[in-house]
């Protein structure tokens, strides 16, 4: 035998016993895949996994690939394997319990109320001034941080929250010189029969005090500016302390009835139509 032969010997029997070997692993993977078939059959319809049994079932899925998970896979579609693979890896490359994020740590809800009331309730306090009044109830915030609370309430900065005042607010502010005028009527039986008399009066809305000014059958604009006049006497008239009058848009407060308590010094605020809530003193009374 010379030594060409000698090599070649030794392949032909390592491939036998090779070949031997991957027959053994052969029947073993078929009787496996047999066996898991039929207890398959006598577990339920849907099979409960815990995590760590889907994350070894993931890893080796990956290892054997989507072709031989169609062969082999019972517990779960080869895709649903895959993908608690690539769970897997996210869950393992994800660091964002462990990552430290940079900025100041968020204010507490009660200075955030605060900020908002103070905001709400003046509103020409700009962003120094409302920093400035929290200083002094021990509470320290800078001016951003009172700049980022409004714009997340979208409350505006002091000089367009001071234009864009809201009729709450007006009401609020300026209850103690704000007066409502309306009419109501009454029915008076005469000796020529029923007749409808208009009753004027004026409703303090502070103190909700009620003065009536009189009462006609034809209140024309020669008897609204006498009205007006009586209302507005520096004497005894009943607006002599107030500055705005509240009224509807009802043609007997006529041009000449305005201009008479403009001239006094009080202004008649004219109510939008078909708002009689925006009167509600008044009308709640009649």
């Amino acid at each position: 035998m010379n030594s060409t032969d000698q090599p070649n010997k030794w392949a032909r029997l390592l491939a036998y016993v090779t070949g031997l070997v991957n027959q053994q692993l052969l029947l073993q993977n078929e009787y496996l895949a047999a066996e898991n078939r039929i207890l398959r059959s006598h577990l339920p319809a849907r099979l409960r996994l815990s995590d760590p049994e889907r994350s070894a079932l993931a890893e080796i899925g990956k290892r054997l690939g989507r072709r031989g998970l169609e062969q082999v896979a019972g517990v779960a579609q080869p895709d649903t394997i895959l993908a608690w693979y690539r769970r897997l890896i996210a869950r393992k490359f994800d660091g964002s319990k462990r990552r430290s994020y940079p900025g100041r740590p968020p204010i507490d809800g009660e200075t955030e109320a605060l900020i908002v009331r103070m905001a709400t309730e003046n509103s020409s306090w700009g962003y120094d001034r409302i920093v400035g009044a929290l200083a002094n109830l021990g509470y320290p915030v800078s001016d951003q941080t009172v700049a980022n609370v409004l714009r997340r309430y979208g409350i505006a900065r002091a000089p367009q929250r001071c234009q864009k005042t809201t009729w709450k607010e007006f009401i609020s502010a300026h209850m103690a010189v704000l007066a409502g005028v309306d009419f109501f009527t009454v029915e008076v039986l005469t000796w020529r029969g029923l007749a409808t008399y208009y009753v004027l009066f004026f409703l303090q809305l502070e103190t909700r005090r009620v003065s009536l000014a009189g009462i006609t059958r034809h209140p024309t604009e020669e008897w609204m500016t006498q009205m007006g006049r009586n209302a507005t006497d520096e004497a005894c008239g009943c607006l002599r302390q107030h500055r705005y009058v509240l009224h509807d848009r009802d043609s007997k407060f006529c041009t000449e009835f305005r201009e008479t308590l403009a001239a006094g010094g009080v202004k008649c605020l004219r109510l939008p139509p078909r708002s009689p809530n925006l009167n509600a003193f008044a009308e709640r009374w009649v």
